[in-house]
């Protein structure tokens, strides 16, 4: 799977998560998996609603989410990551 960091992507994990280091490797961990395997429920990715409807999103930690948009089905741009009420 090929993944493409928006610019607004890699603002908020230079803001939210490079600097907590436990936090850093687990979202590294659960990219290496969606990568790996988009549907495993380990990761609980859930399509989005509202006037974000045609995004995605899964879990990084209980509250860390990554959202993206998928391009197709082998191609997939992340948006954001940060907390629950940072990302929606």
């Amino acid at each position: 799977m090929k993944i493409d960091l928006h610019p607004s992507y890699k603002k908020s994990h230079k803001k939210r998560i490079v600097n907590n280091h436990n936090l850093s490797l687990k979202a590294a961990e659960k990219i290496k998996l969606f990568q790996q395997d988009p549907t495993n429920p380990i990761l609980k990715d859930h399509q989005l609603q509202g006037e974000k409807s045609s995004l995605r999103a899964f879990w990084v930690t209980g509250d860390i989410r990554i959202v993206y948009f998928p391009v197709s089905k082998d191609y997939v741009i992340f948006l954001d990551i940060g907390s629950h009420n940072q990302v929606y």
